[in-house]
């Protein structure tokens, strides 16, 4: 009886305590334009566009920024630090530089904690809390887009060996803060899902192991604690979208470090959304999230939370796919075959890093049935069918620019001959792949992984809709987004 009402108590004691945040949370969420930082909107920002935030901060009452190290190339890591309490709460983004979307949230939330908004909650915060954020640990890697450093490695396995100036400018200020609490804030792939759902794992979750046992002790489980706190958040806006990150021990890894140092360390990595090409919403749980614990932290509220709700997260799954075509019919040497297709749509990065152009492929086909895709397409009752080649051979780009592509591909159009295509277009702006003077497409088509996405789709010999470069059209209605299609020379 003794143990029910304790555990009833608890109960009632993390019920208050999350009803209280809840409020905060929900503030937090629809204000979250006023603080939004939108100088750095795009993925791929560089170490030069947030210098002069990280300027403005200096000059800001309350908030020091230092330089903590420099990376390879010499370029200057920065940390800011805001707050006196004695808990020592210690962020830090972009170890791996295409992974920028908690950087561009921790600039949200210095935005918040610089504005004279939400005093009582900043108060509770700043006088419970000092907070320090390195918001780009690897800026010669998101100068080129990469997750490497320029050394080659992959400074998330350097915990040990410590060969990388920026793994030990990461490991220096860790010890030096003797931070209580760690964020450690990555991108993942966007298609990975929450285990056996459809739904993608917008952010994932986990509570670092620190030996192979995986044992918990007090600073491991005060950081599912935190975790059952933001997965309770994160849920209000994205239902299901949730997932739990595999939690074996990687001896190389910081967060398993960390966690073994003595820091309560907590790893997000954001995910896909669906339509959130630039991760934008993503970006704003993160900060909603991300605020809320680090309220929780400072009212010390989490520690009520029961972290057996931490097992209870649908781990990572890797099944997503940007376009699914299901039960198509696919006619190989006279013989008709059911086939499913998954496709994504890879990103090529512009020469200057700073936007990209998509070269999509097939990744799997066949019986695709325990797979998803951001966007299905039942294609029972369809046949695919080869594309063509325009007859017409077309001087210029900007000439092409006059035809009617729908008309086109309602024809079987999937090609189109350009006699002078300039040495830097990279990617065709038209919904057919442009191919220069002598290219020769194959005469049957041909379905495999790793090919790129380009066929008709026909139902009672009317082409109905077109895949060109891994994206759907509807050739009906001319519905269906395509940033670029290709370039054969």
């Amino acid at each position: 009886m003794k143990n029910y009402l304790l555990l009833l108590l608890l109960s009632l004691l993390y019920s208050v305590a999350f009803s209280q945040e809840n409020d905060i949370t929900t503030a937090l969420y629809t204000t979250y334009e006023t603080y939004k930082e939108t100088t750095i909107a795009k993925r791929r920002i560089k170490h030069e566009d947030i210098q002069p935030l990280l300027t403005h901060y200096k000059n800001v009452p309350g908030f020091t920024v230092s330089k903590v190290g420099t990376s390879i190339a010499g370029r200057e890591l920065s940390l800011v630090s805001i707050g006196t309490g004695k808990t020592q709460v210690f962020l830090w983004s972009q170890m791996h530089g295409d992974e920028p979307t908690a950087t561009q949230a921790i600039f949200d939330i210095l935005n918040f904690l610089e504005s004279p908004d939400f005093k009582e909650e900043k108060d509770a915060i700043l006088t419970n809390l000092t907070l320090h954020f390195l918001p780009m640990l690897n800026p010669d890697g998101a100068a080129l887009y990469q997750r490497r450093n320029l050394l080659g490695i992959d400074i998330n396995r350097d915990a040990l060996r410590l060969q990388s100036p920026e793994g030990k400018t990461l490991k220096r200020v860790r010890d030096s803060l003797t931070a209580n609490f760690g964020f450690n804030l990555h991108d993942q792939s966007t298609y990975y899902n929450a285990e056996r759902t459809s739904k993608p794992a917008t952010i994932s979750y986990l509570a670092p192991a620190y030996n192979y046992k995986k044992d918990v002790n007090e600073v491991r489980a005060n950081a599912m604690k935190i975790i059952v706190f933001m997965n309770n958040i994160v849920q209000k806006y994205v239902p299901g979208q949730v997932a739990k990150y595999n939690d074996d021990f990687e001896p190389r890894a910081f967060g398993d470090n960390i966690q073994k140092w003595g820091t309560s360390t907590i790893l997000i990595e954001s995910g896909g959304y669906k339509n959130d090409i630039e991760k934008q919403e993503i970006r704003k749980l993160n900060y909603v999230s991300i605020l809320s614990a680090i309220y929780s932290i400072a009212s010390q509220n989490f520690k009520n939370i029961d972290i057996a709700e931490y097992e209870k997260i649908p781990e990572n799954d890797r099944k997503l796919f940007d376009l699914k075509i299901e039960g198509a019919k696919y006619i190989l040497n006279n013989k008709a075959y059911k086939i499913d297709i998954g496709i994504n749509r890879l990103e090529v990065n512009k020469e200057d890093y700073s936007d990209f152009w998509y070269s999509s492929r097939i990744l799997d086909q066949g019986d695709l049935s325990t797979y998803y895709g951001y966007e299905t397409f039942n294609a029972s009752g369809y046949t695919i069918k080869q594309g063509k080649v325009y007859p017409k051979q077309i001087a210029t780009i900007s000439e092409a620019s006059n035809l009617d592509f729908i008309s086109l591909l309602k024809k079987g159009y999937t090609h189109l001959r350009i006699s002078k295509i300039p040495h830097k277009q990279l990617s065709s702006p038209f919904p057919l792949h442009i191919i220069g003077s002598k290219f020769i497409i194959p005469e049957e088509l041909l379905l495999q992984p790793g090919v790129n996405p380009t066929f008709l789709l026909e139902k009672n010999g009317v082409n109905k809709y077109a895949v060109i470069n891994g994206f759907l059209i509807n050739l009906e209605s001319g519905e269906g987004t395509l940033k670029n299609a290709m370039i054969y020379r």
